[in-house]
């Protein structure tokens, strides 16, 4: 098991799904009877649980462990591909909605994993009509505790400038340098008015 499930065969998977299995058979042996009595694995995830019951070894606990597996699976397959950053103008589409028509600055992120594949949306803090601080303690402990690889943030300028402050561009800095600290990648920082935005120089 060191190098994890992918490295076990069907039978060995089926048996650790199974636990035991009857007198004079093992949980590896009473694995490899039910895979051949139901073909392969695409034959035993189409089998009726009913079916499964028919088989020594195998009762109703097990029964419907092997069921639901592959019913969570089906489930997984079915599951909406998450939202990708793959650009800048991606990182605005997804901050954009938590930003308009605010009348304090707010302060956003986008957790991705090593895809780009957004795990997490968050508002991290909210200030006055011209400021709000960046909390990169926070912001970093986010990503960690989200499982993410990369992050974006974006801010709005309430009174309608794109226009990044002193206090942007040394934040910006700050944060870059916290995040390649523990190996993580920023992707941008925004600044979001209306329908404009634009990039904080990295």
């Amino acid at each position: 098991m060191s190098n994890g499930a992918a490295a076990l065969a069907d039978r060995e998977l089926l048996a650790v799904l199974l636990g035991s299995g009857f007198r004079g058979a093992s949980a590896l042996d009473l694995a490899t009877q039910v895979i051949e009595t139901c073909g392969d694995l695409h034959g035993l995830s189409r089998s009726d649980p009913h079916r499964l019951l028919t088989m020594r070894g195998i009762g109703p606990a097990k029964a419907a462990r092997v069921a639901a597996a592959f019913h969570l699976v089906r489930r997984a397959e079915a599951w909406p591909e998450r939202e990708r950053i793959t650009s800048t103008s991606d990182l605005a589409h997804a901050c954009a909605p938590l930003l308009r028509d605010r009348k304090h600055e707010r302060l956003v992120m986008v957790v991705c994993d090593t895809r780009g594949r957004i795990l997490k949306r968050a508002v991290l803090t909210e200030g006055g009509s011209d400021h709000t601080a960046m909390p990169i303690r926070e912001v970093i402990t986010e990503v960690l505790t989200s499982g993410g690889a990369m992050f974006g943030l974006a801010h709005n300028h309430p009174g309608g400038s794109l226009d990044p402050s002193r206090e942007d561009l040394e934040a910006t800095a700050k944060l870059l340098e916290a995040a390649q600290t523990v190996e993580l990648r920023l992707l941008d920082h925004l600044i979001i008015a209306d329908e404009a935005w634009r990039r904080i120089p990295l």
